[in-house]
């Protein structure tokens, strides 16, 4: 039995530092951008973030990549 696996979505997240809670934990917000291409670099997604973390409010803890694949049965 052969599978094949095709990516079908991506998305880019970044992850920031809000505060702190009541236990003195980090906090943190996530902010997503859908629909990035299926062709992005891990380097082009992460300029982006870097161009953008100026513009918030919040310190950038973590920049992400979440793919969709679809597996079927050939």
């Amino acid at each position: 039995m052969a599978v094949t696996a095709d990516k079908v979505n991506s998305q880019l997240q970044l992850v920031f530092a809000t505060g702190q809670d009541e236990e003195g934990k980090t906090t943190f917000r996530t902010k997503s951008f859908n629909n990035i291409k299926l062709t992005s670099t891990p380097d082009q997604l992460y300029r982006v973030a870097s161009v953008l973390e100026p513009l918030q409010q919040h310190l950038l803890a973590t920049v992400e990549r979440n793919d969709r694949t679809e597996l079927a049965d050939l």
